[in-house]
């Protein structure tokens, strides 16, 4: 048993996903069973940091009352915080000039004078957001805050588990709407590109093609080369069979790593200009602001490419986003609450930085230093490409 373990903390950092009140309603039920005061920090770390005349000091006081109904609502008690990071906090120095400043230290003197003895904080993985949020609660456990992570993410790219919180909900929202999206383009004899989220791992777009038995599904661990894409497609026509429906992940990209044919994407899709910005910063200050929209371009390219190899009119189409929006499915709401209960297990055990990982069968707790910086990506010979190839859907290669 954790030694004098009386008061614990629950955040959330990094972007959103369907349930994360699924996870709270666990962390809590745990930690009463336990005895022990369970508070919320609101919007990541920024109810501690940012704001100054934020209710109740930025912390949401949680029991059993207040959770016992959210477990399946949409939304999040808690609000989320994808941009400030305590170790390079933005403000404004003397000469009007912003400047970055490690205030880590200020936030952990806030975490004791608020007598938090742990806090569990539910991150992402490789996105953008969600890593900022994974690597502030590796170097803060790094520091002496005990810590427990929980993986979230849309696109189940999360190393050291099987299955990350969030990504069952997106995937059966994007099942669901690609259905919807074929149905369309085969009565209006299109053909239907669609991208999904998936920069590095293209888990959600495989997954959400083979459940609707797309014609094309593309991902980023297998380049492609369209010209055989095409022939496929005409292959099928020829069988009698009317092709409507190519899956893109947007981190998909072509064999040959040209660049797109649209101006948009040569701008873009060297990453120049994304990589001389800091991580959080999307837009740059001042006169003149730009921001980096990788959104579409996937589904942009491709559809102005297969558009010419096979003489078929293509709809490009991008969900984006918007598979984060919704309810849990019952999977993300039994998996919300054992995530949370085991983090509060692993705190009972007097674990400190790690991730509670989903390891059929079982929970288990990996150091964060094992998920730091990795991706879950899919193998490319594994068995849910051997499926898709089984189903005769082409991978572009």
């Amino acid at each position: 048993m954790a030694a004098g373990m009386q008061r614990i903390a629950i955040n959330s950092g990094g972007g959103y996903v369907p349930g994360l009140n699924a996870v709270v309603t666990g962390a809590v039920l745990a930690a009463h069973n336990l005895g022990w005061e369970i508070v919320g920090i609101r919007d990541g770390y920024d109810g501690l940091m940012v704001d100054d005349n934020a209710p109740d000091g930025g912390l949401i006081n949680l029991s059993p009352q207040i959770v016992e109904n959210l477990g399946g609502a949409g939304g999040s008690i808690l609000g989320t915080a994808a941009r400030n990071d305590p170790f390079r906090m933005r403000t404004i120095n003397a000469d009007n000039f912003v400047q970055e400043v490690d205030r880590s230290d200020e936030l952990l003197q806030k975490i004791r004078t608020k007598k938090i003895d742990a806090v569990i904080s539910i991150v992402g993985g490789s996105a953008l957001t969600g890593a900022h949020a994974l690597s502030v609660a590796f170097k803060l456990s790094r520091k002496g805050l005990r810590t427990v992570c929980i993986p979230k993410s849309v696109e189940n790219d999360v190393a050291a588990t099987a299955l990350s919180f969030g990504f069952n909900s997106a995937l059966g929202y994007t099942t669901e709407t690609l259905e919807h999206i074929r149905t369309a383009a085969r009565d209006v004899h299109r053909i239907a590109v669609v991208e999904v989220l998936g920069q590095q791992a293209g888990w959600l777009a495989l997954q959400s093609g083979m459940a609707v038995c797309a014609d094309v599904v593309l991902i980023p661990e297998i380049p492609y080369d369209l010209r055989k894409a095409a022939a496929k497609l005409r292959e099928d026509e020829k069988a009698g069979r009317r092709p409507s429906l190519v899956v893109v992940a947007e981190g998909a990209t072509p064999k040959t790593g040209d660049a797109s044919p649209t101006d948009k994407s040569q701008n873009l899709q060297g990453h120049g200009l994304r990589k001389s910005l800091s991580p959080l910063s999307d837009p740059l200050f001042g006169e003149g602001a730009r921001v980096i929209e990788r959104s579409g371009l996937a589904a942009e390219t491709v559809a102005l490419q297969l558009q010419r190899l096979t003489d078929h009119a293509t709809l490009p189409i991008v969900l984006g986003q918007m598979v984060r929006g919704g309810g849990p499915t019952a999977v993300d709401r039994q998996l919300g609450l054992g995530y949370g209960a085991g983090a509060v297990r692993a705190l009972e055990n007097d674990q400190t930085g790690v991730m509670v990982a989903f390891q059929p069968p079982d929970l288990k707790f990996v150091p964060l230093a094992e998920t730091i910086n990795k991706v879950r990506t899919v193998p490319a010979s594994g068995e849910f490409v051997q499926i898709a190839r089984a189903l005769g859907i082409s991978l572009g290669d």
